[in-house]
């Protein structure tokens, strides 16, 4: 390849010239574990929802009867807990962690479980936090799980490249808003993800519009669907922007909240749920 760096680990071409054997590196769970699906929610860039999607992903499949965990891989801004009102710290023992458990069955686990403090920083260096992420497939006893939804800090750096390497995922979720710059930005996870061999099931449209509360019109906050359309991306959903929802997640009861705007994606995840094969 003549744009190689020859750096074989921050790469994911199965080349001739790769060193160091196959970069996909995937470790078993702990004993007695299983993960059915492991879906991957990611954004080109920050502020699109990535979490609130994830969050409301897990939700809907869990109220389809499904055990459901939460792998929150955004190490540096997790938010996952706070949508789920979870502030105690994770435990563990000699051989491995524990998941939190939210009231409704969620397993979660987040950074800022093991943090002194929720609000203390995290300024970690790449390899760092990779091998956070990687722990918490490996080391955490998740126990029997269906679905498993890993949220992804935005971009295209250290950590969705070693969710792509450690992870056994059967798809990526895209999410993004309906703006200009989208085309752009989803081509370059899309194309990660392709030269990854990981599957895009499609692409969550989040925020597309507000509803007038007094006359229900449908307000499009960004702009027309032709900068979405132009990614060649399948959309899944168009997911308004909800002051309810909102409300939920920073009272941390996202998983009471009266919402279900992921039904199709939903629908998608439980169609390809065909057996209890462990990872």
């Amino acid at each position: 390849m003549s744009d190689c760096t020859h750096d074989c680990s921050s790469c994911g071409e199965s080349c001739a010239e790769r060193q160091g054997g196959s970069p996909f590196q995937i470790k078993p769970l702990r004993e007695g574990c299983r993960v059915g699906k492991v879906y991957g929610v990611v954004s080109g860039k920050g502020g699109v929802g990535k979490s609130m999607v994830t969050s409301q992903l897990a939700v809907t499949m869990q109220r389809r009867g499904h055990n459901v965990a939460v792998l929150d891989a955004d190490i540096t801004g997790p938010s996952i807990p706070t949508a789920f009102g979870i502030h105690e710290k994770a435990t563990g023992d000699d051989t491995a962690l524990f998941p939190a458990v939210t009231p409704s069955g969620i397993k979660v686990m987040s950074l800022n479980l093991l943090l002194e403090n929720e609000t203390d920083p995290v300024f970690w260096r790449g390899p760092v936090i990779s091998g956070v992420v990687k722990q918490f497939w490996e080391d955490v006893k998740w126990g029997d799980v269906d679905f498993m939804f890993v949220d992804m800090p935005p971009g295209t750096g250290d950590v969705p490249l070693t969710v792509f390497q450690s992870l056994p995922l059967d798809g990526i979720i895209i999410v993004s808003t309906p703006q200009s710059l989208v085309s752009m930005i989803v081509q370059k996870a899309v194309q990660m993800a392709q030269k990854m061999d990981i599957p895009v099931l499609g692409m969550v449209e989040n925020m597309r519009f507000l509803k007038c509360p007094d006359c229900g019109r449908e307000i499009p906050l960004f702009g027309s669907d032709d900068a979405v359309d132009s990614t060649n991306v399948p959309v899944l959903e168009r997911v308004p922007l909800d002051p309810n929802v909102a409300k939920a997640c920073d009272a941390g009861a996202l998983a009471q909240a009266d919402v279900d705007y992921l039904k199709k994606t939903a629908q998608i995840l439980t169609d390809s749920f065909g057996g209890k094969e462990s990872k």
